[in-house]
C-alpha cells in the first residue's frame, strides 16, 4: 500500500504495474474498497498498464490532513479527489473506471476536466447526481431498495451506521448482488476499510448532501454549479449495467445522449458490485476503450 498527499488528504492506494506502463485509475464504490479489482487489475496489468486503485475519501487508509476540513462526501469532492491524485503522482492523463461512487467520481472527473481523462468506463451510465431529481419520488419498487439513504437523512441513520456498520453494509452486499456468493472472509477484507475514522462522517454527508439536505463544502460550490448544468461527457466511453442490479431497474441505456465522444453501452449478468461479479468483462471494457484511445482498434 502507498500514500501520497494533496492539498486535503494523504490518500493510500495501492498500485500495480510498472510505472512507465499507461495509467488506468480504479475507483471503487460504497460500501466497497480497492478489493473490488483483485482479479481485473492482474488483466490490465497484463495488458501493459499501470493500475492505481485509490481508497476513497472516509475508506482504509486515506485520511484528511486537517481537523478543519469538512467531511465531505459530495459528487464534486469524489471527482476533484481523482484529478488531486493524478497531480500529486505527476499523471498528466489517464482512464478513468469504476462503479457507485467510484464510476460517479470518475464521470465527474471527466466531465469537468476532460483533457486529464484518455477514456472513461462507467458502471451505470451517466453517473452523475441530479440532485433537484433526487428532491422528488421514485417508483415504490426503486425505492425500497433505498432505504439506506432515507435512513442515513436523520440522525437515527448516523447512529446505526456508527454502531452495525458491518452489519448494515453486508445486507447492501447481498441485497444489491443477489447472486454473488461471497465469504466471510472477502467480506472482512473489505470491511476493515469501513473502520476509517471519518467513514460514518463522509457517507452520511453524502447522502444528505444528494438529497439536498445538507449544504455543501463552500470550496467546491463552483463544481458544484457546473455539474448541476449536466455537462457533456466528451471522453471515449463504454458504459455498462449489470442485469440483476436492483439500483438500476431498466438500466441506462437511455444516457446515451450524454456521451458526445465515442461511447458503447454494455450488458452484462451481474449485479451492483460488476468488477467482482464479472471481472474479465470489466477488464475487457478498459482495454477496448484503451485500444480507442492507441488507436489499435476502430
Amino acid at each position: 500500500m502507498h500514500t501520497v498527499d494533496t492539498d486535503t488528504l494523504r490518500i493510500g492506494y495501492r498500485a500495480l504495474g510498472p510505472d512507465e506502463g499507461w495509467p488506468v485509475v480504479l475507483s471503487h464504490g460504497f460500501p466497497y474498497d480497492v478489493h473490488a479489482y483483485d482479479e481485473v487489475a492482474p488483466r490490465l496489468v497484463k495488458a501493459g498498464a499501470r493500475v492505481i486503485m485509490p481508497y476513497l475519501r472516509g475508506f482504509g487508509p486515506t485520511r484528511f490532513l486537517s481537523d478543519a476540513t469538512m467531511r465531505s462526501g459530495q459528487q464534486a469532492a469524489l471527482g476533484n479527489d481523482v484529478i488531486d491524485l493524478l497531480d500529486a503522482l505527476g499523471i498528466e492523463q489517464a482512464l478513468l473506471a469504476g462503479y457507485d461512487w467510484g464510476g460517479l467520481a470518475s464521470c465527474v472527473a471527466s466531465a469537468l476536466w476532460p483533457k486529464r481523462v484518455s477514456g472513461l468506463v462507467s458502471y451505470a451510465g451517466y453517473d452523475i447526481i441530479d440532485v433537484e431529481r433526487l428532491g422528488h419520488a421514485y417508483s415504490p419498487h426503486l425505492e425500497q431498495f433505498l432505504w439506506y439513504q432515507h435512513l442515513f437523512q436523520n440522525e437515527r441513520g448516523r447512529e446505526c451506521l456508527s454502531l452495525n456498520r458491518r452489519e448494515l453494509c453486508r445486507i447492501l452486499w447481498k441485497q444489491w448482488s443477489p447472486n454473488w456468493a461471497f465469504d466471510d472472509a472477502t467480506f472482512e477484507r473489505t470491511a476493515a476499510s469501513f473502520d476509517n475514522p471519518d467513514f460514518v462522517a463522509v457517507v452520511i454527508h453524502s447522502y444528505r448532501f444528494d438529497f439536498g439536505l445538507a449544504d455543501g463544502d463552500p470550496a467546491l460550490a463552483a463544481l458544484e454549479a457546473r455539474l448541476a448544468g449536466k455537462p457533456l461527457i466528451t471522453v471515449p466511453a463504454i458504459t455498462i449495467d449489470g442485469t440483476q442490479d436492483p439500483l438500476k431497474p431498466g438500466g441506462t441505456a437511455d444516457h446515451a445522449s450524454m456521451f458526445t465522444g465515442r461511447h458503447e453501452h454494455r450488458i452484462v449478468q451481474c449485479g451492483h458490485n460488476l468488477p467482482w461479479e464479472a471481472p474479465q468483462d470489466f477488464a475487457d471494457a478498459v482495454l477496448m476503450v484503451r485500444d480507442w484511445v492507441a488507436g489499435t482498434r476502430k
